[in-house]
């Protein structure tokens, strides 16, 4: 059993990389081997639109045809059993370097033809970790409709997520008193722990045969 996890998130050490940790350490314990993978350490674009994945007897039917540091993350992608992605969401959506490798990974399996049959041979199941400073129901239908896309593109999913994360060690160097740091502080020692064994819980039950 093969995890993949992707990290969207520019801090390598901070709520949605705990999480992924939490998801990882999980899929271990029945197991699986795994890998984490920080997408801000890579060097890649979103989608060209080339629909050079779409071109019949094409060299890249099936596939991205762009070459560069997401390649074989892509391919890693396609070729694990559990594909674990990891983002805060920032402007109601996941960060750019996650929409990104969501357009190069999901576009080359889709077709338009009338079957809408997927050119992917393996279905992955995928397990969505989502984290924001906003209230926990904020997010809710957009984390359902990203559920509801890979459920029908590329295998069973689902979600968890962390809301009212603690954004600074110290609010008092940064403006941003619209928070209260100690409320704060206090979800992320009594709450976060809750969020991130639901996490561990989530790579558990997808990990398991």
């Amino acid at each position: 059993m093969k995890v993949l996890a992707l990290n969207g998130s520019a801090r390598k050490e901070w709520n949605t990389a705990k999480m992924l940790e939490a998801a990882l350490e999980g899929a271990k314990s029945v197991g699986a081997e795994t890998k984490m993978v920080n997408l801000f350490d890579l060097n890649y674009k979103g989608c060209h639109g080339c629909s050079a994945c779409k071109l019949l007897g094409g060299k890249y039917y099936g596939s991205c045809a762009q070459q560069d540091d997401l390649t074989e993350i892509l391919e890693e992608a396609k070729d694990a059993d559990v594909l674990l992605l990891g983002s805060p969401i920032y402007f109601s959506d996941v960060t750019g370097m996650m929409r990104n490798f969501i357009e190069r990974f999901l576009f080359p399996t889709l077709t338009y033809s009338k079957d809408m049959h997927r050119l992917y041979k393996k279905s992955v199941k995928v397990g969505l970790v989502y984290t924001y400073n906003a209230p926990a129901e904020t997010y809710t239908q957009y984390m359902q409709g990203q559920c509801a896309i890979f459920n029908g593109m590329i295998g069973p999913s689902e979600y968890v997520f962390a809301s009212e994360t603690l954004q600074f060690t110290d609010y008092s160097k940064y403006d941003a008193d619209m928070f209260d740091p100690q409320q704060r502080w206090e979800r992320h020692e009594k709450v976060f722990p809750e969020d991130c064994k639901k996490a561990y819980e989530m790579g558990k039950r997808l990990a398991e045969k």
